[in-house]
């Protein structure tokens, strides 16, 4: 059985979704390996690297993509890739189904698999395979270093004979995984960290690494039964902006992680509070792709606001594409392994099986 992955546009997408470790642990496993010429090259894994695991290449994509029983990427295929799939073929990836449903219908309807990884559900067995957090946590770390460097001013409480230098103060929107990476990468370079969050169990995690959780009065918690934010009430929000507005008048960075699977991100710091804000602050805004949780992120720009700075990027983890394509690519493998059946070496669609039924597209 043969595992193919193409080049991605570099332009959009640095990583990649096989490494050398993980091409060998695929032949040793069973499986071969096809890639495009020159696929890791720019992270330094040379062609020749892959040659001697083993692993064939092409310069022919559409070749490496009809002969690949399983076609491993980051995201969906172009169009015209698309079109060279063949019937029991399986292409695996984050795939954003809410984003891309008819177009990925069309080619289910000719038999061909999608699995979305990023539809795996919050399971102890799923783990290994979870995609969103071993990504969301190289972003939570890379958003408050991107954001220290652009903050002007000293990040841990410095004594000196000429006087002290307050720490500064750190506010964290959002306690997923990204944000919660956020808060311990924060404390760590000596910043006094806050963080809020709808979900009250992020409470106890919080306060574990250090940080100081902003409650709303009489809140409840919304999350989803797969650990996911729920959208709030009206009341809450109210509740919530009111508490925001108070504290962000003495916040220095703002790291906003909020988003919601499918949807787009919920405007939380709103623009009469980015008003009230003390100039040479920054925001930086992970959610900036889904719409952003301020009123003015737009992606890939940096906004300047009476003096506050806020940014987005379209993709962070270009800023670490070696160590978040080494993640991915174990989470790839794990997937896998867990959908292959290596006696009869072909994949087994169990739909009994959580990790497959959700993930599979239909």
């Amino acid at each position: 059985m043969i595992i193919s992955s193409v080049s991605e546009d570099k332009k959009i997408e640095k990583r990649i979704s096989i490494t050398p470790e993980i091409a060998k642990k695929y032949i040793s496993s069973g499986f071969e390996v096809l890639l495009s010429k020159n696929y890791g090259d720019h992270l330094g894994f040379l062609d020749k690297e892959y040659e001697a695991l083993g692993v064939n290449f092409s310069s022919d994509q559409k070749e490496i993509l009809n002969k690949g029983d399983i076609i491993v990427q980051l995201g969906l295929l172009s169009e015209e890739n698309l079109s060279v799939l063949r019937e029991k073929q399986s292409l695996i990836g984050v795939l954003d189904p809410y984003l891309n449903k008819s177009k990925i219908e069309n080619y289910i309807k000719k038999n061909i698999n999608f699995f979305s990884l990023e539809l795996l559900p919050r399971i102890t067995r799923a783990q290994s395979m979870d995609i969103l957090s071993s990504q969301a946590n190289l972003a939570g770390y890379k958003a408050v270093v991107e954001s220290f460097a652009h903050f002007e001013k000293a990040i841990p409480m410095m004594m000196t004979a000429a006087g002290t230098i307050p720490a500064a103060k750190v506010l964290v929107i959002g306690a997923g995984v990204a944000g919660l990476q956020a808060i311990a990468t924060a404390k760590r370079m000596g910043a006094i960290v806050f963080a809020t969050d709808v979900r009250m169990a992020s409470k106890e995690q919080v306060e574990s690494l250090g940080g100081k959780f902003l409650t709303v009065e009489g809140s409840e918690n919304m999350e989803t039964e797969g650990g996911y934010a729920k959208e709030t009430s009206v009341e809450f929000k109210k509740k919530q902006e009111e508490l925001l507005s108070e504290t962000l008048k003495k916040i220095d960075i703002v790291i906003c992680t909020a988003l919601i699977p499918g949807k787009k991100a919920p405007i939380i710091v709103k623009d009469f509070m980015i008003e009230n804000m003390q100039p040479g602050s920054v925001i930086y805004d992970l959610a900036a792709t889904q719409g952003g949780n301020t009123a003015y992120t737009k992606v890939d720009e940096t906004i300047n606001k009476n003096g506050v700075k806020i940014m987005g990027e379209t993709n962070i983890l270009n800023k670490l594409p070696t160590s978040a394509s080494n993640l991915y690519a174990k989470n790839m493998f794990n997937f896998i392994i867990n959908l292959y059946d290596k006696e009869k070496k072909e994949i087994n669609i169990n739909l009994e099986d959580e990790i497959i039924a959700k993930t599979l597209l239909k």
